[in-house]
């Protein structure tokens, strides 16, 4: 099993970037893929991103393309989100996931066991 910490929210102003951090502790993070989620108040929760555990191929949500991207360093236990061109929309809690799952695809929506507690993001002038 792993723990899942993420880090990196913050307030920024509309335009301006954020890069936030999951750290996993625990065996076999290679066979992971893992996935960013987020929620903002009063709405669903919606996948953001993934990053399969085969091959590193990233899924995005339309509303991030061009302005997300998403990365792992395994060496380290960590996968990344860069955030840039930050919209207020964006505002939400981001939560990171892992879905024990050694193959070249990745979901946006289920499959996740193991999750981080969150970390808030504030796009704001």
């Amino acid at each position: 099993q792993l723990q899942l910490v993420e880090s990196g929210g913050g307030l920024v102003q509309p335009g301006g970037s954020l890069r936030l951090s999951c750290a996993a502790s625990g065996s076999n993070f290679d066979y992971y893929a893992i996935g960013w989620f987020r929620q903002a108040p009063g709405k669903k929760p919606e996948g953001v991103s993934c990053i399969t555990s085969g091959d590193g191929s990233p899924n995005y949500e339309e509303s991030v393309k061009g302005r997300f991207s998403i990365s792992r360093d395994n060496a380290k236990n960590t996968v990344y989100l860069q955030m840039n061109s930050l919209k207020p929309e964006d505002t939400a809690v981001y939560f990171c996931a892992a879905d024990f799952r050694d193959s070249n695809w990745c979901s946006l929506s289920v499959g996740y066991d193991y999750w981080g507690r969150g970390t808030q993001v504030t796009v704001s002038s």
